[in-house]
Order: C-alpha cells, then sequence, then structure tokens
C-alpha cells in the first residue's frame, strides 16, 4: 500500500463495515506507508477526526487511554463508516 492518498486508504479501511479504533488504524498506516512518531501519528488522528466531521465516519464510541497505549489520558475513539463514507470510499476506489 502506501501509494493512495491517505484519507482514502483511511475510508477503504473502514469500508469492511466493522468498528475500527483510532489507535489500530494508526498502527495498520505507520506499517503501510512506512510513517512513525508522534507527528504522524497526530496527522494521520486529525484526518480521522476530519472525516467524522464531515460525515464519513461515525465516532461511536471513546475512552481515556489510561495504559498509555496511543496517547496517555488522551482520548481512544471508535469509528465506523457511515453510508455516505461508503459511496465516497466506492467513488474513491473506481478512480483509482
Amino acid at each position: 500500500m502506501g501509494e493512495r492518498p491517505l484519507k482514502i486508504r483511511l475510508l477503504e479501511i473502514f469500508n469492511d463495515g466493522q468498528p475500527h479504533w483510532n489507535n489500530e488504524v494508526v498502527e495498520t498506516i505507520f506499517k503501510e506507508y512506512n510513517m512513525s512518531g508522534n507527528y504522524e501519528r497526530d496527522l494521520i488522528n486529525f484526518d480521522l477526526i476530519e472525516l467524522a466531521s464531515g460525515g464519513m465516519l461515525s465516532d461511536i464510541e471513546q475512552k481515556v487511554d489510561t495504559e498509555g497505549i496511543y496517547k496517555k489520558d488522551f482520548l481512544l475513539h471508535k469509528y465506523v463508516i457511515t453510508d455516505f463514507g461508503r459511496e465516497k470510499a466506492e467513488s474513491a476506489c473506481a478512480q483509482g
């Protein structure tokens, strides 16, 4: 992977219809795009927030990261793709 625009790849991940925690998605993107570090983690998280703000993902659950598995004392978010997000993912994949 690592060749598709990041937001398109994020939609592809969520297009499986399953909910995903933001920290798990970041791990996947890190591996596929050969990324690492706090700055890149926060960029990916910001993209997830933008996709949710745009109505393509829905934030269905939150919990505080008390253990520091992602970012200690910050919120972890579980997202699921919306119908609108699925439409956008499918049209983006058809163009790719």
